[in-house]
This record gives structure tokens, sequence and C-alpha cells, in this order.
């Protein structure tokens, strides 16, 4: 197998654990208003992701890192033709990152309120810019001869884009609602597993919609058992959540969002970025990629980190593994941090 092919896979697979992971700290942040009726219940809910949510941004961060690295032309052609929506992105995650923050630092509802609101919509922005830009690069974006986008931002804002984050959207909120519900107990617990049963229904329809559109219209023989399976989890996932079976929903939205993810890099391979004016001023794995020796190096370095950032994660995430509710939820507002 090629060394493009095999960055291509890892740049893929950054970019999976990255929704799977941050999928539902934004589908948390979407609904704190509504699964959180009082302070204490706040307090709980953002108690779900505090200790994991900074750590599952890293995923972008390696994503991004990895795409300038191995593949530097897709990752400027990228970041010049998708400047506003990604500076969009990212302006939206740093609201986000300071409003998780900062809303417990003074004892004063008015100043928690205004950081959940931010938190809200630092949360929405990126679940529906994310789904926005990668049906784009799925669809295609016109590039010219010189590998450079030559379009506008109107030509970003398209029905099947705009169908794109509304997907990622959807999936995001249901992948927060089961993680709510697979956290917490009492009362948060049940209203967080009653907006599920309202979610999924949504995520099967716009979700199924985008992801059938994509193989008709993008999709290879290799794709439709993955579009298939990802229908499959949604409906795995919405019985579950039925039953009460909070931890076999959330993996349910999380194959379904690993799938879906899949779905759109298989769809896109061999290129990195199509082009829509012709088919040969694309950007493909290899027209895009750095040279050999830095891939080469970039693979040892790799196969030495890799590992141990999955094994500190998973640590992580079995320290924090226990539900918490409103009896462990603190007096006076703070920094969330849930009481093990």
């Amino acid at each position: 197998m090629a060394a493009t092919t095999v960055w291509f896979i890892i740049i893929a697979f950054l970019w999976t654990g990255y929704f799977f992971l941050e999928g539902f700290d934004f589908g948390v942040g979407v609904l704190l208003p509504a699964l959180g009726r009082n302070e204490a219940e706040r307090s709980v809910v953002l108690g779900t992701i505090g200790p994991v949510w900074d750590g599952n941004e890293v995923w972008f961060i390696v994503a991004g890192a990895a795409t300038f690295a191995a593949f530097p032309e897709w990752y400027a052609t990228l970041f010049s033709g998708f400047y506003l929506p990604l500076l969009a992105i990212l302006l939206a995650l740093i609201v986000r990152a300071v409003a998780l923050e900062y809303r417990g630092k003074r004892d004063d509802a008015s100043w928690r309120r205004r950081w959940e609101r931010a938190l809200f919509w630092g949360s929405l922005v990126p679940a529906f810019l994310w789904g926005v830009a990668f049906a784009n690069l799925v669809r295609g974006v016109p590039l010219n001869a010189a590998h450079e986008y030559a379009g506008t931002v109107a030509d970003l804002i398209n029905p099947y884009a705009l169908l794109g984050g509304a997907a990622t959207l959807a999936l995001f909120v249901l992948h927060g609602a089961v993680f709510v519900a697979l956290k917490t107990t009492g009362e948060v617990r049940r209203r967080a597993g009653r907006i599920a049963r309202l979610a999924v229904a949504a995520a099967i329809v716009v979700g199924g919609a985008y992801l059938l559109l994509t193989q008709l219209l993008y999709g290879k023989p290799v794709t439709w058992p993955a579009v298939a399976a990802a229908a499959l989890a949604l409906a795995g996932a919405a019985l579950a959540n039925a039953r009460g079976r909070e931890g076999w929903a959330f993996a349910g939205t999380g194959a379904a969002i690993v799938l879906a993810v899949v779905t759109m890099f298989l769809a896109l391979f061999p290129h990195v970025m199509p082009s829509t004016i012709a088919a040969a001023n694309g950007l493909t794995t290899a027209n895009a990629a750095a040279s050999p020796y830095t891939l080469k190096i970039m693979m040892i370095v790799a196969l030495a980190i890799t590992p141990m950032v999955l094994l500190y994660q998973g640590w992580t995430y079995w320290v924090f593994r226990r539900r918490i509710g409103v009896p462990h939820a603190p007096q006076q507002p703070h920094t969330p941090q849930p009481v093990r």
C-alpha cells in the first residue's frame, strides 16, 4: 500500500475519532438549555463532559497537523477556499472553551446564563459547519489548473452542503442526548432519554437523506455497506434508547457517526479535494502529498505516539465512568468537575 494511501487512512481515522468524541460534546452544549432546568441540573449536564471535552478536541488538532504535514497542498487549498467557514468554526470553538471554563467563575446567575448562551452557540455552529465543509469536500469545489480555489463563499452554500450540515447537527444532538442519559441519574437521565427519542427521529430522516443522497450522487459500490450499516446502527440506537439501554444506544449513535464519516472518505478517495471545473484540476492523494521521506518520518512518529495518546484517553474515560446526578452537583457553581 502506498504511503499516501496510508496517510489518507490515518487522517480519515483522526477525523472519525474527532467526530465520534467531540460529537457528543457538541450535542451536550446544544441541549444544555433543554436538559438543565435549574443550576444543579445544569451543573450535572456539564459535569458529563467536564473531564473529557478538552481531550476530545486534541483529535481535531492532530488531524489538522497531520493534514498539513502529509498533504500540504490539500491543507493550503482547504484553508484558503474554506477560510470563512473554518474561521467561524475556530472562533466558535474558542468561545465554547472559554464558556466551559468561565461559566462557574462567579456566583452570579446572569453571568452563568451569558456563558451558557455562548456555550450553546459555540457548540451549534461547528456542529453544523463541519457537515457543510465535509459535504463540499465530497461534492467538489471550483479548483483551477493550479489547484487553487476559484470560487466564493456562496459556492459553499448549496443544498447538498446545507443538508450535510443539518445531518451532522442532528447526529451530534442525538449522540449528546444519549451520552447524558448514559452518564446521569434521576430526572436529568429521564429527560435526556425523552429528548433522545425525538432526536433519533430527526437523525434518521435528515441523516438518512444525506447518506442516501451521497451514495446516489458520489458513492461507489464499496460505500453501500457503510450506508446500510449506518442506517441499522441508528435503528438499533432508537430501539435501545426506547428500552432504557443507554450503553447500547450510545454504541449505536457512535457507530452511525463513524460509518457516516467512513462513507464520506470512501466516496472521496483517491481525491482529497475534487474540482467541479475539471477533473484534472482536483487534488488527489498523489499530487497533494508531501515527499516520501517526510511521510516516512511522520509514520515513525505516529507509531510511537498514537498508542500512548489512546491509552491516556482511554484511562481518562475509565476513571470518570460512573454516573452522576443532582446529589453530586456542587452547592456553589464552579468549573464543572463530576464527583466519582
